[in-house]
């Protein structure tokens, strides 16, 4: 992969490479226009196609906001059109990376010395690369630790770059401003908090110390003498990611051992901890001799326990299948809103409904297969629908806790990790602790 020399570090230089990306976007629908008019034919996949590479390429240039915006709708399948996700997919470990020169200046500037003054070897390749930050592999003493080191300028520039991301956004997914205002809120206010390596490493050891009972889960060591508020020191896990283990011959039956770890390290969490890793992608998990690893907590969010009984009390079958006992369950979550008339709340309480009861799905059993494609078919489905439905898009103001799109979020990702496994697992083991 060809590495990057610069990153472009003024507002000026920032704004014209996402000006790029949006000329491009035009250009792409013109031409899928012009082609249509020309020959009849709607080769829409192919336009998403084209410009979900040119986005992507703008996106992982800039690398800090964007890059992570572009991570976080990987996530989210069900709200983009699949050639996004799939392209955004990349952000999560397998970025274009930096060139070792800006690694040595980020280490004088942070450490006072290069890597190879404190570390015996530094490979002068990174190992992976994400939104924020790229991991390079170093020894000392005889032990391997990886070394994650990060973007220069991320915080610096994160609050214009989702200023000038807005737009081109809302062009290329249909969202309205109101819609996508809390991805970047999301974005702006965590990545702050990612940016901060020393935070990350007090979360990390917390929540090893936290889940360390858990079967078959795995969490590195860190370094503090390694490590300061740009530069984060962990072992080495020489180990496969996630997508790349669930791809591979493995048995089927250990990949559901590592499915069953995953959903549990979930499920303690969110249930018993109320504070959770909420950042639920492959390259965020690794496996190594049947054990899975959890290797990065700089995305964590805790739950205010009125959030939580608000949330996961809409999952109860009493009062999902109850309009009495739903409707103001609606209202308090603030999914209906006072100002909604009468046709608002018929059209969003059934929406709202269908969606609740296909979410909540996995937990109606002691076991679900989440092999079985059609779930997510039917998660698809109802995306495509939700998107497209004008009338829906007309009622689109904000609406949901704030809380709640952290956990949301959360839940896809981890559908999405149990879903490449093809893994069958226990999902009633931890379950949310809330009355009707």
């Amino acid at each position: 992969m060809k590495e990057q020399t610069s990153i472009p570090k003024h507002k000026l230089g920032r704004a014209a490479s996402l000006a790029g990306a949006g000329a491009k976007v035009g250009f792409n629908y013109l031409r899928y226009k012009g082609k249509k008019v020309l020959t009849g034919k709607d080769d829409k996949e192919k336009f998403h196609e084209r410009t979900a590479a040119d986005t992507y390429k703008a996106f992982s240039k800039l690398k800090g906001g964007p890059l992570k915006l572009a991570q976080m709708l990987s996530m989210d399948k069900h709200m983009i059109p699949e050639q996004y996700s799939n392209e955004f997919a990349k952000a999560q470990y397998s970025a274009p990376p930096l060139s070792y020169p800006l690694v040595v200046k980020t280490f004088q500037r942070e450490m006072g010395k290069t890597p190879t003054e404190i570390f015996d070897t530094f490979t002068n390749k990174a190992a992976a690369g994400a939104s924020i930050g790229q991991v390079h592999k170093t020894e000392k003493d005889g032990k391997t630790y990886a070394v994650k080191v990060q973007y220069p300028g991320v915080a610096d520039s994160l609050h214009s770059d989702l200023a000038l991301v807005k737009p081109l956004a809302m062009r290329l997914f249909q969202m309205d401003a109101k819609a996508l205002e809390p991805y970047l809120t999301e974005v702006e206010e965590k990545l702050l908090e990612e940016t901060d390596y020393v935070l990350e490493m007090e979360r990390s050891v917390q929540m090893a110390n936290d889940c360390q009972h858990l079967e078959h889960t795995c969490f590195p060591s860190y370094y503090p003498e390694f490590s300061c508020k740009k530069i984060i020191t962990m072992d080495w896990i020489d180990a496969l990611p996630l997508d790349q283990y669930a791809a591979s011959d493995a048995p089927q039956e250990e990949k559901n051992k590592i499915a069953q770890a995953i959903w549990d390290f979930y499920g303690h969490q969110v249930h018993t901890l109320r504070v959770f890793h909420a950042d639920p992608h492959p390259g965020n998990f690794m496996v190594k001799d049947g054990e899975l690893w959890v290797i990065d907590f700089g995305c964590v969010k805790e739950l205010p326990e009125e959030f939580y009984q608000r949330y996961f009390r809409l999952m109860l079958p009493e009062v999902y299948e109850n309009k009495e006992k739903l409707t103001p369950a609606l209202y308090d979550a603030n999914l209906l809103l006072e100002e909604d008339d009468e046709h608002a709340v018929e059209k969003l309480y059934g929406l709202i409904q269908e969606s609740i009861i296909l979410l909540s799905r996995p937990f109606l059993n002691d076991r679900f297969d989440f092999g079985d494609s059609t779930f997510f078919q039917e998660l698809a489905d109802f995306g495509e629908r939700s998107r497209n439905d004008k009338e829906l898009q007309s009622l689109n103001s904000a609406r949901g806790l704030a809380d709640s799109l952290y956990l949301n979020r959360t839940y896809f990702g981890l559908y999405n990790l149990m879903g490449i496994l093809n893994a069958t697992v226990d999902t009633t083991k931890d379950v949310a602790q809330v009355t009707a």
